[in-house]
């Protein structure tokens, strides 16, 4: 559907077998064009943006995130910026619920007993017992859209739900949620973590051996945000000590090719390869959301997500 209106509307050029790009061979691909629709592997560098064609205009983000983009030299080119928040939520909500259940309930670790050892020997007392989820405290760090989805989610296994954001929200929106105007007051009433905050100066790194040691022992950390808010480090050193009992991880430092090589080894972290937002249906509408953004756009309208 994204690329039979793209064609209708625009003369697009479509990469149809997702050929990752480097850099020379995005600039030659934006030769002439008007508008550029990229994806996270695009890595808008200054020394790439400068690059671009003098032709370009506007550049339509196809996630929700824009930390791959340098925002200074966006703007200091003149180029219009859009994402497209607007469709993911619920996906991500649900894989956040998805490894959060996962982790606690020590899911990876059946699933390898079932398909690379053979079945399991029988019941006993201990046999693979994990963690209830049902009545726990859920500390939601970042509660926009997706956390807000989150803790509407927690609410339907009777958790308690915490937050922390920059701003406290309005009592309909916190809905019952507890405020907490610093991490360090969030952090000792989490039995599960869930990360849903954008990454910024502020947040890269925000999870450290600190912060962590302020976490319940045998405490649960979700990560659906972006890799760089967690000292994978500090993380994987706590999964090993038993500080934690384990993690659900969607998003990684360094993904997908450079993430730590720890994070598959240890026993007590449950892992999907960035999946939050993938499903036929929010990806569809994700791409319908950008190209709602240039049809604004050339149309001499606000764009309904401009960045700048």
């Amino acid at each position: 559907m994204v690329h039979e209106r793209a064609r209708r509307d625009y003369d697009a050029r479509l990469n149809l077998d997702d050929t990752l790009y480097d850099s020379a061979a995005l600039v030659k691909a934006a030769s002439g064009a008007d508008a550029l629709l990229i994806c996270p592997s695009d890595k808008m560098t200054p020394e790439l943006v400068d690059q671009l064609p003098a032709s370009l205009k506007i550049i339509a983000c196809f996630t929700a995130g824009y930390d791959h983009v340098n925002v200074e030299a966006i703007k200091a080119r003149g180029l219009t910026l859009t994402n497209a928040p607007d469709r993911l939520t619920e996906a991500t909500a649900d894989i956040t619920f998805l490894l959060l259940l996962g982790a606690a309930r020590r899911a990876g670790e059946g699933e390898a007993l079932m398909r690379r050892q053979g079945g399991w020997s029988g019941w006993h007392t201990l046999f693979m017992a994990g963690t209830d989820v049902s009545g726990k405290r859920l500390g939601i760090v970042g509660m926009g859209r997706i956390g807000r989805a989150v803790a509407k989610r927690a609410r339907a296994f009777n958790m308690t739900v915490h937050y922390h954001n920059r701003t406290r929200l309005s009592p309909d929106q916190e809905a019952g949620a507890v405020f907490h105007p610093t991490l360090e007051s969030l952090l000792p009433v989490s039995d599960f973590l869930s990360l849903n905050c954008p990454l910024t100066a502020e947040t890269k790194g925000v999870l450290d051996a600190r912060r962590i040691a302020l976490l319940p022992d045998g405490a649960i950390v979700v990560n659906t945000a972006r890799g760089d808010v967690v000292d994978d480090a500090a993380l994987i050193a706590a999964l090993k000590s038993g500080k934690l009992a384990a993690a659900g991880l969607d998003v990684y430092t360094g993904e997908p090719a450079k993430i730590s090589p720890e994070y598959p080894k240890l026993p007590n972290t449950f892992l999907l390869p960035h999946l939050g937002s993938a499903t036929l249906e929010t990806r569809t509408g994700m791409g319908m959301n950008a190209l709602d953004n240039l049809d604004a756009f050339f149309a001499g309208r606000t764009p309904p997500n401009l960045v700048v």
